[in-house]
């Protein structure tokens, strides 16, 4: 019998640590949990660590320790708080590693896991956003193996199967479109947060939901194809599918086209990387094509979804874009999300803190969270005068 493969999940709360949790949990024999983190979620940390016999629990949030230590007491688990503690558990080396942690914060434990040289499954987006070039160069000198989770970058994993990089024609990105693939600019400017959050095919936290209305998930996952599969921008496209049941394709230069097709279920990316070279058993519903009937797809319009250009612009233009796209993008939406601007004005933001910032390159990580901060205070103030 094979040994079970060492697992750690980054962001063990969130919705893609608790599917990743849910599949290792159906198939107790072949995983054993190493390490679980969380931000601030006390209660759903330790028992989750409880739950999967985890060896170390962190919360990222120090203050918290103390809770975690209590609800973790007599059980044998390990504890520690803070961004250190953070990257000690990366450092302890699991065989597969879940990078789930959103936002920046998960830069720094992710670059971690990745210099240990096992396997990482790339869930947290600002990894190759904000800091691609610092993240794949550690991938090769580590020779770490680099799994994507994204549904659509993990469907064009699964395509390449078919043939070498070397021959590949286009590589598509599907897109559902959001909530407002059918509005005007007009009906878009008087979109409440109630109305963005309410997704038409995937439930997903409140961020994501509102960068799926606005299409800047799609221009984040363009950059993020960038980095993971270099056949060059020109090559990468973007085509709205309303049903999201292709996930992507892949068009290799004889013109054969292979898509991945599945349910908009999260554990069927994750399953993909969990067992990889394998496959493995899922919950998830099997896709019935005869009844979803039909299959629609249309072009992307940048002019009503502007963030589609301004990620391929960020991507041409290189250096720190693609750092001030998105940190400007995370203070638009919460500004957003609290009321305080309109759902136009994330774009606005966006494209102002871009054409006021200094986009130079990010030499190292201290570099990118430098400029993140830089950006993020600017998209305040415009978000603070647009309000006044």
């Amino acid at each position: 019998m094979m040994a079970p493969r060492t697992v750690s999940v980054f962001g063990a709360t969130g919705s893609v640590g608790r599917s990743t949790l849910d599949l290792v949990g159906r198939d107790p024999d072949a995983f054993e949990v190493l390490a679980l983190t969380a931000n601030g979620d006390v209660d759903g940390l330790a028992r989750a660590a409880i739950t999967h016999r985890a060896r170390f629990a962190v919360i990222a949030d120090e203050r918290r320790y103390g809770d975690l230590k209590a609800a973790l007491a007599g059980t044998g688990i390990e504890v520690a708080a803070g961004e250190g503690a953070l990257i000690e558990a990366a450092e302890r080396g699991a065989d597969w590693t879940m990078a789930a942690i959103v936002g920046c914060a998960g830069l720094a434990p992710t670059l971690a896991a990745v210099r240990k040289g096992r396997t990482v499954a790339l869930a947290n987006k600002e990894a190759l956003v904000s800091a691609g070039s610092i993240m794949m160069a550690a991938v090769t000198r580590s020779g770490a193996t680099l799994l994507p989770v994204d549904s659509e970058h993990n469907a064009i994993f699964q395509c390449l199967a078919s043939g070498g990089i070397d021959e590949v024609a286009r590589i598509i990105l599907t897109a559902s479109g959001g909530p407002f693939r059918t509005f005007t600019r007009e009906q878009m400017g008087l979109v409440t947060p109630a109305q963005a959050l309410k997704h038409p095919n995937w439930s997903m936290g409140r961020k994501i939901s509102i960068d799926s209305a606005t299409m800047m998930n799609k221009g984040l996952e363009l950059i993020e194809a960038y980095h993971l599969f270099p056949v060059g921008l020109e090559k990468l496209s973007i085509l709205v599918h309303p049903q999201s049941v292709i996930h992507s394709m892949v068009e290799y230069r004889d013109r054969s086209t292979i898509a991945q097709l599945g349910c908009p279920d999260m554990r069927v990316p994750i399953a993909s990387a969990l067992a990889w070279p394998a496959r493995m058993e899922t919950p998830c519903q099997p896709l019935d094509l005869v009844a979803i009937g039909r299959l629609d797809f249309e072009a992307p319009d940048e002019v009503r979804f502007p963030a589609l250009r301004l990620a391929r612009e960020a991507i041409e233009t290189a250096g720190s874009a693609p750092i001030v796209l998105n940190a400007a993008n995370e203070i638009a939406v919460e500004a957003f999300l609290d009321g305080r601007i309109g759902f136009l004005d994330i774009g606005r933001i966006v494209e102002d803190v871009l054409a006021r910032s200094n986009l130079g390159p990010a030499a190292s990580i201290d570099d990118v969270w430098a400029i993140d901060l830089s950006a993020r205070q600017l998209a305040e103030r415009l978000a603070a005068e647009l309000i006044n």
